[in-house]
């Protein structure tokens, strides 16, 4: 009975939402996101906007490569030769794929800290430490894995991770992306100022959140009443923009291209535009054993863990967080 009684529980959540400005010295924006590993979907959605700036194009075409290693053995990341080639050369993260975490073995690789610190062992690759973490891994458990790898550098080859790892099976993968042009889209009225929202004034920062979930899922907002699959609504007040540009970015993304986008993005209200707000979506993997830094992320009923900005026209921004299921509150 009691097991009953839990998987009838509401799945819990927890949703952080804060305000602030990009110039803003302490602003937290780019730590925030730069301690994001392991990210699966990014999303941005521009009001009154028909067609992407060069730029930003440019930026959305650019997100990857990544690659997918089959029975890849865990011992190939602590290798001299590895941490040499990718750690110490640039931002590597690997995450295992297919794995569930409430009840497989899983690995994940993350470009400072992991449980096995590799930028601590790369300064004494003779230690005793080094050796018996290798032997471990090599002979007393000797895990294989299909990972997903990418690799952010500066100065080398594209190619570099497929030929380093040409013994195994590698391929090479692009991120896939989906465009659209909405029309007559009804969006809600946000004001910097009011996270909270203000009734007749203003919507909150978690009526938006739901309303980008349904707009990301293609549901209709019009609440008519022969339609039996969806009765919600845009929030209100609310406003109907003539056009909106949504792009969203599905692969293994690293943070360092999501920091260009986010920056790229704060940098389209140089130029007058219609649009009062923009907004970038990024969602984590299900089953990372981490969501951010190496604060221990579960799945139980919603492996969840993602995060949202929504970027002002006078670079003020909310910064909304949100875990779920045994996750720590956000950071």
């Amino acid at each position: 009975m009691a097991t009953l009684r839990r998987l009838r529980e509401v799945p819990r959540h927890l949703l952080v939402c804060e305000k602030s400005n990009f110039g803003h010295d302490k602003s937290r924006h780019r730590h925030l996101v730069e301690t994001h590993y392991h990210n699966y979907r990014v999303s941005f959605l521009i009001p009154e906007c028909g067609i992407l700036s060069k730029e930003l194009k440019n930026l959305v075409m650019e997100t990857g490569p990544y690659y997918f290693v089959k029975n890849l053995p865990l011992h190939e990341l602590i290798t001299h030769e590895f941490i040499n080639t990718f750690v110490k050369k640039g931002s590597c993260c690997a995450l295992t794929y297919n794995t569930n975490i409430d009840e497989d073995n899983t690995a994940a690789l993350l470009p400072n800290v992991v449980s096995i610190d590799l930028m601590d062992l790369s300064c004494n690759l003779d230690s005793k430490k080094y050796k018996r973490i290798s032997w471990s891994f090599k002979e007393k458990k000797p895990l294989k894995f299909d990972f997903l790898l990418a690799w952010h550098h500066t100065g080398a080859e594209e190619s570099a991770m497929m030929s380093y790892f040409s013994s195994y099976r590698i391929q090479e993968h692009q991120p896939k992306i989906a465009v659209s042009t909405m029309t007559d889209l009804q969006c809600p009225v946000l004001q910097s100022s009011e996270l909270g929202g203000k009734p007749e004034v203003a919507c909150g920062a978690w009526e938006l959140l739901d309303w980008l979930g349904a707009v990301f899922s293609d549901v209709e907002l019009n609440n008519e009443p022969n339609n039996f699959i969806s009765t919600y609504c845009c929030p209100q007040p609310s406003t109907v923009v003539a056009k909106a540009y949504l792009c969203t970015i599905t692969g293994f993304i690293l943070p360092e291209k999501i920091c260009l986008l986010l920056e790229q993005l704060c940098r389209y209200f140089d130029e007058p535009k219609l649009a009062p707000w923009v907004t970038l979506s990024v969602q984590g993997f299900a089953d990372s054993p981490v969501s951010w830094r190496e604060k221990e992320h579960g799945f139980r009923k919603g492996g969840e863990h993602l995060y949202n900005f929504v970027i002002f026209n006078n670079q003020d921004y909310w910064l909304q967080m949100a875990v779920g299921a045994n996750d720590d509150c956000p950071p």
